[in-house]
């Protein structure tokens, strides 16, 4: 379980250092090889991340408690960011239509995914 948990920290890590490193903060404009290779360890990263996220098993009432709250927070934080994201872009006259497609993508997933649950139980 422990082991489990360092890959998963480990993997989160990894993901969101290669993200913050998409936004360019050192100034550099990335060559196009170096964006390729970029976008490649992205999808990799973030195919390992989410196979975590999906094989997330709990042994007990407990534990099953816990990753219900990381999911709830995860998907509060996740949408409070997005509409800050659409507030401040409104607010400066360039929203950026993916803040509105990601913010709707999760809300609909949400959605279907409450549905689902009351289907299946």
């Amino acid at each position: 379980m422990k082991n489990n948990l360092l890959q998963e920290i480990s993997i989160s890590g990894i993901l969101i250092i290669l993200l913050v490193l998409f936004l360019n903060p050192f100034g550099f404009w990335m060559p196009t090889t170096l964006l390729m290779m970029m976008v490649l360890g992205l999808v990799v990263v973030f195919a390992l991340f989410a196979s975590f996220v999906w094989r997330e098993n709990h042994r007990d009432e407990r534990e099953g408690l816990h990753k219900m709250m990381a999911g709830r927070i995860a998907y509060l934080t996740g949408t409070a960011l997005l509409t800050l994201g659409i507030i401040v872009q409104s607010f400066n006259h360039e929203l950026d239509p993916w803040l509105v497609f990601a913010l709707a993508g999760m809300i609909v997933a949400k959605v279907i995914g409450l549905i689902y649950g009351q289907i299946k139980n």
